[in-house]
């Protein structure tokens, strides 16, 4: 179909109009940013502060002192400015912290690489769903075109007394029900559209076809045992629960560094000047501080052992997370294999189930000619042939998705192997 948007323009459109993709790379972005965040911990802080006063000073002394100093008001400015520095030399929580934060940005990139084998599978299905849609139109029309025939030839046999007026009710009942058939797949049709206009930000137009001798290769599939093990370190779902295991891991050992020391490098510089004093003179003041802070924590409440056991638990839900991970990726992996596997014998039973619904219909066709078949056998081959091309369909897109999910599930599904899949299509 000259002109007509392919799978793979489809899916480089999604890449860029997609909502949720979207949102995705931006949660991409956001989760580099933890590594500066926890290298940061481990480098110095630095801060600068000033500041600056109007000082309204009133004394009156007494006692035996008072003749000697003089009581009175002073006005006067203040001001000063410092900076401080403070180098952590031991704390084990920032260590800990850096080392979450490597965890934290393999678990983002592996949750991004995700989020894109997702784009592929939503886009192939949204694609192919509209795809099935318009095939479902075409065959209802084309079905209620031959029932029409059927129709009219039953009113002009009931008209020269060759057959009953049943005929006519069985091939107009058949006529009606197609009619809504139709109607209901045309509504379809718009739905499904609208929700590939959902990735790409705009309404498809003419999309291009399945070819009508699509090759069935069983390449991909192999042993079902080495696709699941790849599942177990490559399937980016489990990925991102054994970086959760790891980082609750972490959590409790940085939650246990509560009860530890810390020691930080401090050092400052202050300047002071003031235009007088509750003596009336002024003053210029420069102080420098160079040492170590020793800082030991001795009791907090509780806090710090309910840290820890907080935790614990939450370090026990992380590791049942990522069981349940690798358990349903394995379930995901075997069902994308075997709808690779028994879709290539489903599209083939299909295709001879296809051929045989044909031959089916003309020889119905024929004996209604002669008089051996009736109208209602007519109209019964020619539902079950329609019906057999319309499961041929999907059968053939299952097969197709069944491949993609298959790479998926081992992670190693990209462009590529979409491209791979486009070149099916016209």
């Amino acid at each position: 179909m000259a002109g007509a948007a392919d799978l793979l323009g489809t899916y480089h459109a999604a890449q860029s109009q997609d909502a949720v993709f979207a949102a995705a790379r931006a949660v991409h972005h956001a989760g580099q940013e933890k590594m500066v965040q926890g290298r940061s911990l481990l480098l110095p802080s630095i801060n600068l502060n000033a500041n600056a006063t109007y000082n309204d000073v009133s004394i009156q002394y007494h006692g035996a002192a008072s003749p000697f100093l003089a009581s009175g008001e002073s006005r006067y400015n203040s001001n000063g400015y410092g900076v401080s520095l403070v180098q952590p030399l031991y704390r084990q929580q920032n260590w800990v912290a850096y080392t979450e934060a490597e965890l934290q940005v393999a678990q983002t990139d592996a949750q991004f690489r995700n989020a894109e084998q997702d784009l592929v599978l939503r886009v192939a299905q949204a694609y192919f769903d509209v795809l099935i849609a318009q095939d479902t139109v075409q065959l209802a029309s084309a079905q209620k075109a031959a029932i029409s025939e059927q129709l009219d030839q039953a009113k002009r046999n009931f008209e020269v007394g060759t057959a009953t007026i049943t005929d006519t009710y069985e091939a107009q009942a058949r006529y009606d029900l197609t009619s809504s058939q139709e109607i209901a797949a045309q509504s379809n049709l718009e739905i499904k559209k609208r929700a590939l206009q959902q990735l790409t930000n705009a309404m498809p137009g003419d999309l291009q076809p399945l070819s009508k001798e699509l090759e069935l290769t069983d390449t991909q599939s192999g042993d079902v045992e080495k696709w699941v093990e790849s599942t177990h370190h490559s399937n980016p779902l489990v990925v991102v629960a054994q970086a959760g295991a790891q980082l609750a891991e972490k959590e409790v050992a940085r939650s246990r560094g509560g009860h530890y020391p810390t020691l930080d490098m401090v050092a400052s510089y202050n300047k002071n000047s003031a235009g007088g004093s509750s003596f009336g003179a002024g003053s210029d003041t420069r102080s420098t501080a160079l040492g170590v802070q020793l800082n030991v924590p001795l009791y907090q409440g509780g806090v710090t052992q309910s840290h820890i056991r907080e935790a614990e638990a939450n370090r026990d839900r992380a590791r049942e997370e990522l069981e349940n991970a690798r358990r349903s990726a394995e379930l995901q992996t075997r069902q994308a294999y075997l709808g690779v596997v028994n879709g290539i014998a489903q599209v083939q039973a299909l295709r001879q189930a296809l051929k045989s619904s044909s031959s089916l219909l003309e020889a119905s066709k024929l004996g209604q000619d002669v008089g051996v078949r009736t109208n209602l056998d007519v109209l019964n081959a020619q539902q079950q042939l329609y019906a057999t091309r319309r499961d041929l369909y999907q059968a053939e897109y299952n097969y197709l998705l069944s491949q993609l999910r298959l790479k998926a599930s081992a992670g190693a599904l990209n462009e590529d192997d979409l491209a791979a899949v486009n070149t099916a299509l016209h």
